[in-house]
Order: structure tokens, then C-alpha cells, then sequence
């Protein structure tokens, strides 16, 4: 999973696991995620929807790295 980068936004309650690159498609794997293909077939991203209900732990871990790296800047 090198050059990925994960991304959270509260606002929505969306979790995005993704690297540079094109979408080309985007495939509903199960209700609420989906994966970000490009042209070539590669995985670019993963999205989960309602991430908080699925994911609380790792979400508190995120939003607890996001808050301490703003405190440091």
C-alpha cells in the first residue's frame, strides 16, 4: 500500500484510502464501500461510507493523529 494516503472527512463521515491517480471506474465491493479503479484495472482508492459506524476505533486514532499534527504546525 505504498504512496497511499488515508483521508477522513467528518463532515460526510467518508474514509478515503487512495493514491494519485485517474478514476476510470468505481466499484461497490459491499453497501457503503466502494473501490476507485483506473484505466488500467489498478486499485487508486478505497471509500467507506458511514465510516464511524464501521470503523469507530480507527477513526478516533485519525481524528487524535489530524488534531496533535496541527497542534505541532
Amino acid at each position: 500500500m505504498k504512496d497511499f494516503k488515508v483521508f477522513y472527512d467528518q463532515e460526510t463521515d467518508v474514509l478515503y484510502i487512495a493514491r494519485e491517480g485517474e478514476e476510470a471506474a468505481v466499484i461497490e465491493i459491499s453497501p457503503g464501500i466502494n473501490l476507485e479503479m483506473d484505466g488500467d484495472g489498478k486499485v487508486i482508492g478505497v471509500e467507506i461510507l458511514n465510516a464511524s459506524k464501521l470503523l469507530r476505533s480507527v477513526i478516533d486514532q485519525i481524528a487524535e493523529k489530524s488534531r496533535l499534527s496541527g497542534q505541532r504546525g
